[in-house]
């Protein structure tokens, strides 16, 4: 059984209403988001210069971002003078269809992966499975997703949904290695997952990768973990395959000092990770013999041409904005309909996407915009003012349109409003018992239109010559 797409879901407000009454839900995620908060808080809090390295990791993302084309060449230039092959990929269909050619080159029917943002966002999986190639998730969090037939639900931790006696249950359904007298003891648990998958490292031919960073100057690919799986993907097999948003790319090695100090400590609440594992091209006898860097668009070009959207570029994946989320912590990561949840999710999902189904539009309107992620962000991305920007672009539909043109001519003549005002307050008995749009009577009583306008109340109220 392969693991569900995001095609078809639901709009925000209507996945969220169900997420919203699922007690458990709420309790595992107000137990997880709020020990990852505190921890983050207490990290951050170690270092003096905490705003001024916010301050370096934004414009040092802003002057990639500015440069793009010229980084990304000279990326290219030097993976390629290492040994390494790279490859450009405009949309999921052309990466995934590259990626599966690849493996099928190996004449290997399975891979293993490290936890990757972008071939959740292509849809690789499930790519890999129609063309008969088994892909094995190695990330604790990921493995559960995947045995439990799931979704995603936390950029950092995929599994945030699940509390431990129920990955015990996953475990004991799922893998034939697990043992009878399996507990939800976390450190018996990982020893059921190591025993699980040692036997998939140890076998694989072919790993396929993310990528967290790469250094233009150097050709350098760099994947930073907890739990040492993606080492064994990144060194173990003889073919590694690395999906790469373009916009991951750093101009140079000095720029690492920056984001290896505020990436972990928002993300993990870390100092440093335990794994930061970083390779340029092969090496004979050291690694990979054959290293595939897949260069990924997918609207990323055009999220960049917008001047307030491309912010969400500087996104490092840190997941602190959705930790804070009063949102996202009721209702939890499966309603946003995208493998990116949360407040970034919600500025990056409808860019990359378009607006133009029922989900994608709805998803700048899933937020109280109080501010509390861009306080977090540690690229200092302005979430809020993404999502009224977006917001305002999806008020642009033919509907929405119609009526703010109506309301604008209005409000433009004097005669014209006192007699909106007139008729609002003869249809008051109306307006009570008014249900629509839905959207908004679902959830909100109709304001009822008062018995007179303030300027018929000043009229009847006061003297005008005084």
């Amino acid at each position: 059984m392969t693991m569900p797409t995001y095609l078809g879901m639901p709009s925000f407000p209507e996945a969220a209403r169900k997420a919203v009454a699922d007690t458990r839900l709420r309790g595992n995620l107000a137990h997880a988001t709020g020990t990852i908060r505190d921890r983050r808080a207490k990290a951050v809090a170690e270092l003096d210069d905490w705003l001024e390295l916010r301050e370096s990791a934004k414009q040092i993302k802003d002057h990639t971002l500015a440069h793009l084309g010229h980084y990304l060449r000279l990326l290219e230039e030097k993976v390629t003078a290492a040994g390494g092959t790279v490859h450009w990929a405009r949309d999921a269909d052309e990466a995934n269809a590259l990626i599966t050619r690849l493996v099928r080159e190996t004449g290997e029917t399975e891979v293993v992966k490290v936890k990757s943002m972008a071939t959740q966002e292509i849809g690789l999986n499930e790519a890999l499975a129609k063309a008969g190639i088994a892909a094995y998730e190695t990330d604790l969090a990921e493995l559960i997703v995947q045995l439990g037939h799931d979704r995603p639900s936390h950029i950092l931790v995929p599994a945030i949904h699940k509390n431990r006696a129920e990955i015990r249950e996953i475990f004991r359904r799922e893998m034939p290695s697990a043992p009878e007298d399996l507990t939800d003891d976390p450190s018996a648990l990982a020893d059921a997952a190591r025993l699980h998958l040692r036997e998939r490292f140890l076998a694989a031919k072919v790993a396929v990768s993310g990528a967290n960073f790469a250094i233009a100057e150097t050709g350098t690919v760099l994947v930073v973990e907890s739990e040492g799986n993606g080492r064994m993907c990144l060194t173990l097999p003889e073919t590694l395959i690395t999906v790469m948003g373009i916009e991951k790319v750093l101009p140079t090695v000095r720029d690492l000092e920056v984001f290896l100090q505020v990436l972990p400590r928002s993300s993990t609440a870390e100092r440093m990770n335990p794994y930061t594992s970083a390779w340029t091209g092969v090496y004979e006898g050291d690694g990979p013999r054959n290293f595939h860097l897949v260069l990924l668009d997918n609207g990323r070009t055009r999220v960049r041409d917008d001047e307030i959207g491309r912010q969400a570029l500087r996104c490092i994946r840190c997941s602190a904005c959705l930790n804070v989320c009063p949102v996202y912590a009721r209702a939890g990561g499966h309603a946003y309909g995208s493998p990116y949840p949360g407040p970034i999710g919600a500025i990056l999902s409808p860019q990359l996407r378009g607006i133009g189904s029922e989900v994608d539009a709805s998803l700048p309107f899933a937020s109280s915009l109080c501010g509390a992620c861009y306080e977090v962000c540690p690229v200092a991305i302005d979430i809020p003012e993404v999502l009224v920007h977006l917001r305002a672009e999806v008020v642009k539909k033919p509907v929405e349109r119609m009526v703010m043109g109506a309301a604008g001519w209005a409000l433009r003549s004097p005669v014209r409003l006192k007699a909106a005002q007139r008729a609002a307050s003869a249809g008051r008995g109306f307006a009570r018992r008014l249900r629509y749009p839905r959207a908004w009577a679902d959830t909100r009583d109709l304001p009822v239109p008062p018995v007179q306008s303030f300027r018929a109340w000043w009229r009847n109220t006061h003297d005008d010559r005084t």
